[in-house]
Parts: structure tokens; sequence; C-alpha cells
């Protein structure tokens, strides 16, 4: 191994997961795309010679990414012992965790006729539920998790590399951002949620009803009460606070949910604004209006 000082971290290292279906593939093809050298399927015991190797060669950095999940032999029930070692040798772990609901996990199996990895003798919906237990004490231990239930493979895509082009230079938090409609349930990656059903709704207003927080009438009818202009005040001046210590403690990406009923106007207004709000003060950060198009 490369002769580290007892203090010395190595370059970060990338560990893609999750749910078989929730698009680990994508993921690791957008890396490759900016960069990163990417092995899926790797046993889990050559993982820490792998990197040795690469040590002794080079002194330099490299962008590095496994793909890991249920087909690897061994990484449920050793993928613990796996992490202490990596990050024993020096390697910064940063794990994403992808997931779906099971409705879109079975329509994507159904539509692509692929075969689930758990799925022997039992229907695909049973296999899920038997990959869910297993992944579930990794899925806590995940750096990141992202729900790509309301994804396409280029929203995935764009959303790792806008993430990750940059991601061994700096250590800075980069903050994902969500509106959403309860009715639709909470994302469930959400670090913060915030319900804004208490701003007046423009779904009332008969001019309004059918335009989405996109628009500009939208906007200037939410942004124009007096509540909303002192509500942003308030939770903007937290998020202000609360960003920088959560980055102290090492945290790499924090994602904000604001909520409304339908995820039509308000949350998308407020979202917007934060977002202005963010990268107004150098935030690396991303969006997604994830409920905008429900009828």
């Amino acid at each position: 191994m490369a002769n580290l000082s007892p203090n010395q971290e190595l370059f970060p290292v990338l560990i893609i997961t999750g749910l078989s279906g929730s698009g680990k593939s994508t993921a690791l093809r957008a890396l490759e795309d900016i960069g990163y050298f990417c092995i899926d399927n790797l046993p889990i015991h050559l993982a820490p010679k792998f990197l040795q190797l690469r040590a002794q060669i080079t002194q330099e950095d490299m962008k590095i990414a496994f793909g890991m999940d249920v087909r690897t032999k061994g990484f449920i029930e050793h993928h613990g012992t796996l992490f202490q070692e990596l990050r024993e040798m020096g390697y910064q772990l940063h794990i994403i965790f992808l997931e779906a609901s099971d409705q879109v996990l079975i329509q994507r199996f159904s539509q692509t006729r692929r075969h689930h990895p758990l799925a022997e003798n039992e229907s695909i919906a049973a296999a899920i539920q038997k990959e869910r237990r297993q992944l579930q004490n990794l899925r806590q231990d995940a750096t990141r998790t992202i729900d790509t239930s309301s994804m396409t493979v280029h929203d995935l895509r764009v959303l790792i590399m806008e993430e990750y082009s940059q991601f061994p230079l700096t250590r800075r938090l980069h903050l994902h951002i969500i509106s959403f409609g309860f009715k639709y349930g909470l994302p469930p990656e959400a670090d913060i949620v915030m319900d804004v059903r208490f701003l007046p709704n423009p779904f009332f207003i008969k001019d309004l009803k059918e335009l989405n927080g996109l628009e500009l009438p939208v906007q200037d009818y939410v942004l124009g009460r007096e509540e909303t202009r002192e509500f942003i005040g308030r939770f903007f001046t937290m998020l202000d606070y609360l960003i920088p210590n959560y980055q102290k403690e090492g945290k790499t990406h924090l994602t904000v949910a604001i909520g409304c009923s339908g995820g039509h106007h308000r949350s998308v207004v407020i979202a917007n604004a934060l977002k202005n709000h963010l990268q107004s003060i150098g935030h690396p950060l991303t969006i997604n209006h994830r409920d905008i198009t429900h009828e």
C-alpha cells in the first residue's frame, strides 16, 4: 500500500448501490462520462486489493466508483466489513443508494423484460420486497439516497453529472431541492421537509388554476403576499444557519423538500425562490419539480 501519514486521507471512492432497476447502470455510465473509472460487480474482497495496487502505481488522485448490489457475492453480508477496511486504508467513502417505488420498479422490469436477480421461483413484486429487506441496513448507512421514481434516464444522468463532476476536488455541501405535492406522498430522500400549504392557494383563483409555479402570474400571486415574504425571510435565514453546520459535520448532500397540496403552484414558487437565494450565495445545487406534471 502507498505510504500514508497517520491522518492522511486518500481520494474519495464512490459506491453506487441500491435496488435493482433503480438506475445504477445509468449512474455508472454518467460517472464514466465525467472521468470516473467505474467497476461494476467486482467481488468485494478484490476492492481493497485494486485500490492498493492503484496507490502503488501512482500518487495522483483518480476518480473511482464501484457498482455493488445484491448481484455482488457476499456484499449484503459483508459490506460493513468492506467499508470499514476501506476507511482504515484512508479512503473517504461516499455511498449513493438508488431506489424507486415498487410500482415503478415492476413497470421497469416489465418494459425491459429484464430478470430481477432475486426472482427465482417468486414474482417480481416479492423479489423487490425481499431486496428491500436485505438492503435496509445499507440504505441507513448511505451518504446520499436518490429516489428515481419520477426521473427519466436523462434526469438521473444530468443529476449525477452535475453533482459529481467536481466531487473529488471539493467537500462542499451540495444541495438538492424538490417541490412536491403531499397528495402524492413525501419524497423519501428528503432531509428537511417544509410544508407551505398555509400560504394562499392559486388553485382557487380562476385565472391561475391551470397555470403552474413556473409561470409569472402564479409567482406574482404567491410572492406578493405579506405572509409569503415573512415566511421566506424566516425560512431562508434558518437554512443559512443550518447549511454551514451540516457541512461542518461532514455532510456532503442535503435534500430540502418543499410541499404543497398538489405540487403545482406554491411549492414550485418557493422552491425556485430558494434556488435563487442559495445560488446567489454560491451553493451548488440541483432542483426537481417532482409533481408539476401530475393531473
